[in-house]
């Protein structure tokens, strides 16, 4: 496995101002990333073309987050309640009290390992069981994991260690390592780590011959080369479904790597891709934004972005994911010299 020792260390207690603009820039990204990213969803990028030319910002009215920024919130609350002694027992909790149990009539969003998911918690299953269903390897885990790397902030292994905990629920195998790189990277740029060390972060927590490290560095691979070669070598071509955590975590990191951070470059490139592109943008843009921080993301795509309206997760409206990220990144007292 790849090493992360070129992995900064978090910043001091001097710098608290720096981590909180890290940790903002990096779930206000996912936001911006998925809300920029939903009209082209499951689009091929022709079809984008021919409808939009390049997407070079929100193509709709009224942009909003999908169901990756409210499961992304929902990570973030259940992160922030207990630290780094998270269990799957409170992971299998949370999704009773806020999802599975709530009176509020049939699930409204989200992928098929969410619904999976749902269906065995209601059918009295626990986890791991609850998570084996036949998306288990989709990127649902991938698209809540940036709050772990928030959290665990230059601490890449550790985040993938949270990231895990709370997939044990919902995702087994490729869904489980799609999350954890997805966890690590954010973790690793959090503490300002370079774009290849940010890289190297992701694959070091996850087995070398597994399908999501094969993707991800065949991307990263042809990145220099841009969105599309970066498309092409990782696209299951004629695979029906486009939430393969391969595939999608592979397609951020690639459009991460093509704009070596830079925020607005990787989260068009990930927009404009297609395929599933509010996780992959959502993704590239936590990635980005933690990379560069919250003042890179161009103020007429943040200011859209208000408190979670609930649509997929009822629970979760109202909250925003700035008041996320000030909950997931300690105070001055807190931190180590």
């Amino acid at each position: 496995m790849s090493s992360i020792t070129c992995v900064p260390t978090v910043p001091s207690s001097g710098n608290t101002a720096e981590l909180r603009e890290r940790a903002r820039g990096a779930l206000l990204g996912l936001a911006v990333g998925d809300a920029l990213g939903a009209p082209a969803e499951n689009m091929k990028p022709s079809e984008i073309r021919s409808r939009w030319g390049r997407i070079t910002g929100y193509v709709t009215d009224t942009p909003a987050g999908t169901d990756d920024t409210e499961y992304a919130i929902f990570s973030g609350l259940l992160l922030a309640r207990h630290g780094s002694a998270l269990t799957p027992a409170h992971v299998e909790a949370a999704w009773h009290e806020w999802i599975a149990d709530r009176d509020e009539g049939p699930f409204r969003g989200a992928g098929f390992s969410e619904r999976g998911t749902l269906e065995n918690l209601r059918r009295g299953l626990a986890a791991p069981i609850s998570a084996q269903h036949r998306h288990a390897w989709s990127d649902g885990l991938a698209m809540r994991a940036a709050p772990f790397g928030v959290f665990a902030a230059g601490r890449p292994a550790e985040a993938a260690r949270l990231a895990a905990i709370d997939g044990s629920v919902s995702h087994e195998g490729e869904g489980i390592y799609g999350g954890q790189a997805v966890a690590a990277g954010v973790a690793a740029a959090m503490a300002g780590a370079p774009t290849i060390a940010v890289v190297a972060s992701a694959l070091a927590v996850i087995p070398d011959d597994s399908w999501t490290a094969r993707s991800l560095r065949r991307a990263v691979a042809v990145a220099h080369r841009g969105e599309r070669a970066v498309r092409s070598a990782v696209v299951i071509g004629g695979y029906p479904w486009t939430d393969l955590a391969p595939e999608a975590v592979a397609l951020a990191f690639g459009a991460y790597a093509a704009a070596d951070g830079d925020f607005r470059e990787a989260v068009l490139t990930a927009v404009n891709m297609g395929r599933d592109a509010d996780t992959t943008a959502a993704v590239a843009g936590a990635l980005s934004g933690a990379t560069q921080g919250a003042s890179a993301i161009p103020s007429e795509w943040a200011s859209p972005i208000a408190p979670a309206r609930g649509t997929c997760l009822p629970a979760m409206a109202g909250h925003h994911v700035l008041e996320v990220a000030d909950l997931l990144v300690p105070g001055p007292e807190e931190m180590t010299p």
